[in-house]
């Protein structure tokens, strides 16, 4: 009796442990950063820093997201670039994510493009949603692109809509169409939601994705990775960290909230950090 007793109390021990790691999986943010060097990147824009939030889903890490606006801070970036997502379709709260974006545009420039979940707003809703950020300054990029500048030299910054948006490009922006937007010579970053479209982006040429959209595969498994992703089914090919293919590199943002899934496992919400290094010797 007492062994049975004894073994009963050690799964509980084990089965309550889980738990309380699961529940502090979900809300411990954690801050990965990538060095990403190229000999297109100009001397200006050495150490220049990228901080991207993706997939926010109205969640809340801290008291009105205090401690994810903490980390965002100490990161100290040059720009904020926030890669779809920001609402949840299923339970909108649009003033959360309002809220969020305009503490967040107070540390550095915000640059915005579309996610699944902003594309199944009825119109409306989403234009009053993006009034709002344009209002405080947020840049909101539509299949288009911005030139950064700094020191006399310049990086491009290119935006896509999510396909699901009805853009003028009517269920997705295409390789060609991507790579018009870009610069030749111009050491080319593109923010969009979807991972999935890694070739279309290397057609393209691009120097860096930056993407969400996985949520790191919602429940990572020990030396296999994510289990699942929207629009890429059982055990995504690109659900979290830098893939590389020719010139192009994509970091995939394992985004901070949830959606349908409520939960994640083994999967700690993810602010990204990128940090662009000049290849060349400084003359």
């Amino acid at each position: 009796m007492k062994k049975k007793l004894f073994v009963f109390c050690i799964v509980l021990g084990l089965f309550a442990a889980l738990i309380i790691w699961t529940v502090w999986g979900n809300t411990a943010l954690e801050l990965n950063t990538y060095t990403v060097t190229s000999e297109k990147i100009p001397f200006a824009f050495d150490g220049y820093r990228i901080a991207q939030v993706s997939d926010l889903h109205n969640a809340e890490m801290g008291t009105q997201n205090e401690a994810l606006l903490t980390l965002l801070e100490e990161t100290k970036p040059d720009l904020i670039a926030l890669t779809g997502d920001l609402i949840d379709s299923y339970d909108t709260d649009l003033e959360i994510s309002f809220s969020f974006v305009k503490k967040a545009m107070e540390i550095a420039p915000c640059y915005y493009v579309t996610g699944n979940h902003e594309a199944r707003l009825p119109e409306n809703v989403l234009m009053a949603f993006e009034k709002q950020l344009s209002q405080i300054g947020v840049i909101i990029l539509r299949d288009e692109a911005v030139l950064l500048e700094k020191e006399g030299a310049r990086i491009s910054l290119v935006g896509i809509d999510d396909p699901g948006y009805a853009s003028k490009y009517g269920g997705g922006i295409g390789a060609s169409e991507i790579k018009l937007l870009t610069e030749e010579d111009s050491f080319t970053v593109l923010l969009s939601h979807r991972p999935e479209h890694f070739q279309k982006y290397v057609a393209a040429e691009v120097d860096l994705v930056l993407s969400g959209h996985a949520h790191g595969g919602q429940f990572r498994l020990p030396f296999l990775g994510g289990l699942y992703a929207p629009n890429q089914g059982l055990f995504p090919q690109y659900d979290a960290g830098m893939y590389t293919e020719g010139k192009t590199r994509m970091i995939v943002s394992r985004g901070i909230g949830n959606s349908i899934i409520p939960i994640r496992f083994n999967n700690r919400p993810e602010l990204i950090l990128v940090e662009l290094c000049c290849e060349k010797e400084l003359p």
